[in-house]
């Protein structure tokens, strides 16, 4: 006769071993679970990076606003990265508001008088800004010099080369193409009549378009011998 004392032994182990074997699948499900999560994170980080780098070196990417064939160049609302920060919109430079049209230049202006460049963002600075010039104004090849320094006292001027300072201080990020794009943006509310009249030149001759080309000394002059309009604000 077995032993009832072993028997109970036995039946102990039994349940023992019953118990261990059901807390492993718990144990391997955390664990799967964990490792999952991790992966996860990984994954987050690797796609962020990449993300980053796109805009970060995009140094040389073309304009990201093409303008709809027919569609006025006027572009309108708020800025989408800055324009809550300093709180303009693109709709504050209009000829019947001129009040609220020179506040907002002197909002951008501003930054010129205020922030110094050095380094890696003064280098940026002066590829950018020579790009773009304010040819209704006056004759100068860029709103700068090479050196980075103005090269144009109107008010337009210290406005494009302000905002161009804040987004490189500000949002480095920023392509110099995207950068560009904005003082395009603001250039072409400057000088609506005009640069509307070298849209449809541009148009008419299959160029694409968009602010860089439109507003850039890409093609300063193709519009040379129509006849001017206004600006809005003081040069």
């Amino acid at each position: 006769m077995t032993d009832c004392c072993e028997e109970h032994g036995e039946h102990k182990e039994t349940k023992a071993e019953g118990k261990k074997s059901h807390e492993k699948p718990s144990s391997l499900l955390i664990g799967l679970l964990v490792l999952a999560a991790i992966v996860l994170l990984f994954n987050q980080y690797q796609i962020s990076g990449i993300s980053k780098a796109l805009i970060t070196s995009g140094t040389e990417n073309t304009a990201t606003q093409t303008i709809a064939t027919g569609a006025s160049v006027i572009p309108t609302g708020t800025p989408a990265v800055y324009g809550s920060e300093l709180k303009i919109r693109y709709d504050d430079i209009s000829p019947n508001d001129p009040k609220k049209a020179d506040a907002t230049i002197t909002v951008m202006g501003n930054f010129d008088r205020s922030l110094q460049l050095s380094g890696e963002k003064l280098s940026r600075y002066v590829k950018i800004v020579s790009q773009i010039s304010c040819e209704y104004c006056c004759g100068a090849k860029s709103i700068i010099f090479d050196d980075g320094k103005p090269a144009c006292g109107c008010a337009h001027s210290f406005a494009m080369r302000g905002l161009a300072k804040y987004l490189l201080t500000k949002h480095p990020e920023m392509s110099n193409d995207a950068v560009l794009e904005e003082l395009g943006k603001w250039k072409t509310l400057f000088f609506p009549g005009i640069m509307q009249q070298k849209a449809d030149i541009m148009r008419s001759q299959g160029i694409e378009m968009n602010y860089i080309n439109l507003a850039s000394n890409k093609y300063r002059g193709i519009e040379k011998g129509t006849q001017g309009g206004s600006m809005v604000g003081g040069c």
